[in-house]
This record gives structure tokens, C-alpha cells and sequence, in this order.
């Protein structure tokens, strides 16, 4: 999974890190290598710490936006990092984690949600954050899930009958499609 996200936080690094002046181009490598490893270690320590709920609410959300509580907690532990370890001006420091952040985030769920990309999906970001707890983080996503309105046969959980369903063509799109991706189908 950190490969994955370091493809994506160098696919978006350009303009946020290498072009900016007030990063110094002697630390662009390592500034993307943190922000990589503070995007996996942050949803990690969410999970650990209980807070499933948000990090599943973000894994059921096709819109990244700041305000998401998983976003601004990962954003405010980035920008500390940066001017910890390389010293950044807060500004600075604020603007690359605000910047890269939502668009990492927003790329790597809406490829996990896009049956047609091999190599993402939200059960293999379940597990690689979920540690020891990734059946509570999966319970949550289906119970997100549901009110998302995955919930196929309308029993008040998503399950496999639900992913039959969407799978067989009973409902499908997107739904079908993030159901086949959860369940691993």
C-alpha cells in the first residue's frame, strides 16, 4: 500500500513540493517520501486509536474535501512533520499537506472504487491500515456502507447477499463494482 501512495504523492508532488520555492529542492525526495508514509502511518494510528468510524466514512466517500475529519487530521500531522524535520515555515509546511492531502486521498479511494484499476482496491487499504482491527475497520465500511445505500436486499447490513446482488446484475454501476471490490469478488 505505501507504494501505491508514493505513486500517487509523486504523481501529485510536481507543483506542491517540486516547484515550490519554499520547499528546498534538496529535501523534495524526502518530503514526499513523509508525506507517503504520513498518509499510511496517520490512517493506521486512526484505526489503532478507534477512530474506525471516520476512516470508514472516508474509504464510502467518492468527494475528498478539507473538512473531512480524517483529512484535516492527516493534513495538521503532515504539516507538524515538515517543519519538525525539515524545517518548514508553517505556512509552507500548512500549504504542501493541505495541497497534497485531499488530492492523494481523493485519487487513491477513487481508484479503490473503480473496478478497472488493478492494484486498488478498499479491501487491500482495509487491511494495510487496519493492523490487528481490520474486522472492525471492514464492519464499519459495511455499516457505512449501508447508508451509502450498498445495502441491496434492504436487510440493514451489507453482506455477501448484497454483493451477489449488485454483482449479478441485479443493481451494479459504481455499486456493484465498490461491492465486488469489498468482498474481494
Amino acid at each position: 500500500m505505501l507504494d501505491q501512495i508514493s505513486e500517487l504523492v509523486k504523481q501529485f508532488g510536481g507543483d506542491a513540493i517540486v516547484n515550490n520555492q519554499n520547499v528546498p529542492n534538496e529535501h523534495n525526495d524526502a518530503v514526499m517520501n513523509e508525506t507517503s508514509s504520513s498518509i499510511l502511518s496517520g490512517l493506521k494510528d486512526m484505526v489503532a486509536n478507534g477512530n474506525i468510524s471516520d476512516v470508514a466514512g472516508l474509504l464510502n466517500n467518492a468527494n475528498i474535501d478539507t473538512s473531512h475529519p480524517v483529512v484535516k487530521q492527516l493534513t495538521d500531522q503532515l504539516s507538524g512533520n515538515l517543519g519538525q524535520k525539515f524545517g518548514l515555515s508553517s505556512d509552507a509546511a500548512s500549504g504542501v499537506a493541505g495541497n497534497m492531502i485531499p488530492k492523494v486521498l481523493g485519487s487513491l479511494i477513487g481508484k479503490a472504487q473503480d473496478p478497472n484499476q488493478p492494484g486498488f482496491n478498499v479491501s487491500d487499504i482495509v487491511n494495510a491500515i487496519g493492523g490487528g482491527n481490520s474486522g472492525g475497520l471492514m464492519d464499519a465500511v459495511s455499516k457505512y456502507g449501508g447508508q451509502f445505500g450498498l445495502d441491496q436486499n434492504k436487510d440493514g447490513k451489507v453482506d455477501m447477499s448484497d454483493a451477489t446482488a449488485a454483482l449479478s446484475g441485479k443493481s451494479g454501476g459504481f455499486l456493484g463494482g465498490l461491492l465486488g471490490k469489498l468482498f474481494g469478488k
